[in-house]
């Protein structure tokens, strides 16, 4: 590997990990440890992940489940990252919104389930809102912890130039607590996916929730492990994809 670029071999060791615990897996279930009907290895599952990707039955849960996600994701966050800023810049802003997301914060998401079902009804309006609803408290908190600690003098020099308050939101507020406003939505993200695939468990046929669900109590495990294994790679990939937006965004963020 010393031939590589810095870039390359940090791309390879970040596959090192989950291609040594596929091998792991594979190897202690062909030496007998393990029932393969209740734990398949990873090639049986690889086999039914090509045979529902051939009979589109994957791509239709999967693309119920992304929509759901993002829907959420984007719903629940540009408000929190709103209301996080001006929380920020205004201090009775912050005093309104405190206790409630002490109150609210703490309670379970995929409790809020069984009202939104009675308020939205059992289409995909009810699962974006569990998301988005999710996805609001993380942002928020991290958006207002950067935009709060933003350093003093940054401040102290916009307000002698006479900067705006627009001028400030937009300058300093918003770009200094950039960095904290990834780190939100980088757990946002993952949250999203854990309280979708919860919600569609119930009041739904399709989705990679109910995927998991319905195989389960047909006892098919190897369909259960495809949309387990599937969460994780759309997880990986939506990841991957936000750091590449944020080392676009904030180019000037510290490795």
């Amino acid at each position: 590997m010393s031939g590589l670029s810095t870039k390359t071999r940090e791309r390879l060791l970040y596959l090192i990990s989950p291609i040594g615990l596929l091998a792991l897996w594979q190897v202690l279930l062909m030496m007998g440890f393990g029932d393969r009907r209740f734990i398949p290895t990873p090639s049986d599952i690889a086999y039914r992940y090509w045979e529902m990707v051939a009979s589109g039955e994957l791509e239709r849960h999967t693309a119920a489940t992304l929509y759901r996600v993002f829907a959420g994701f984007f719903v629940g966050s540009i408000p929190g990252i709103v209301v996080g800023l001006l929380m920020a810049m205004f201090r009775p802003v912050r005093i309104f919104v405190d206790p409630l997301i002490a109150a609210l914060f703490p309670i379970p998401k995929i409790a809020l389930m069984p009202l939104l079902l009675l308020v939205f009804g059992f289409g995909d309006a009810s699962k974006i809102a569990v998301v988005a609803i999710a996805v609001f408290f993380p942002v928020i908190i991290n958006t207002y912890s950067g935009a709060a600690n933003i350093e003093k003098i940054y401040w102290d020099v916009a307000r002698n130039y006479g900067a705006s308050q627009s001028v400030m939101f937009r300058r300093i507020v918003f770009f200094g607590a950039l960095p904290m406003i990834f780190a939100g939505l980088r757990i946002s993200l993952a949250v999203s996916f854990i309280v979708l695939v919860a919600a569609e468990f119930v009041a739904t046929k399709s989705g990679i929730g109910y995927l998991i669900w319905n195989s389960w109590e047909l006892l098919q495990v190897d369909v259960m492990f495809v949309g387990i294994v599937t969460v994780g790679i759309l997880g990986l990939i939506a990841t991957v994809c936000l750091q590449e937006i944020e080392r676009k965004v904030i180019p000037w963020k510290a490795e």
